[in-house]
């Protein structure tokens, strides 16, 4: 409890008997306290939480949007490189080297499987970063070192 204008300064011999008095007053102020403290911060633990649930519900809607426009894309796209490929086939035979159409298009599309095949390989190399493992490395325990027994 704080000392007012009005209260007198306590004297040595009273100063047990004034911190007893203040420790029983100030107690149930000191429960009040503590209990609206923790009442702010399971409000504010609440605001957070209901925070990071509006935006994971956002990020999610905005990844599904992503990917679905991802897709949309990559069908014009590969519908524009399979125009690319006839136009190089019919070109191909068009130039005057003797190759029939049908062999043309053969043609890219063994060039088409073995870009498959380059970019597949790739992919395969780059599944090992999906484990996360420098994260798993850092969180697993570190083997004990070892004593060396003298002989």
């Amino acid at each position: 409890m704080r000392a007012t204008a009005g209260d007198p300064e306590p004297v040595d011999g009273d100063s047990a008997a004034e911190s007893i008095r203040n420790d029983s007053q100030g107690r149930p102020g000191l429960f009040r306290e503590a209990s609206l403290l923790g009442l702010d911060l399971r409000g504010l633990v609440h605001d957070h939480l209901s925070l990071a649930a509006l935006e994971a519900r956002q990020a999610g809607e905005s990844l599904v949007s992503m990917i679905a426009l991802g897709v949309l894309v990559a069908g014009l796209l590969l519908s524009a490189w399979f125009g690319v490929l006839a136009a190089a086939a019919l070109a191909l035979t068009g130039s005057g080297v003797s190759i029939s159409p049908i062999a043309a298009i053969l043609l890219a599309v063994v060039i088409n499987l073995l870009l498959a095949l380059i970019l597949g390989y790739a992919l395969f190399r780059r599944r090992r970063h999906l484990q996360f493992p420098a994260t798993i490395r850092s969180l697993s325990p570190e083997p004990a070192p070892e004593t060396e027994q003298p002989p």
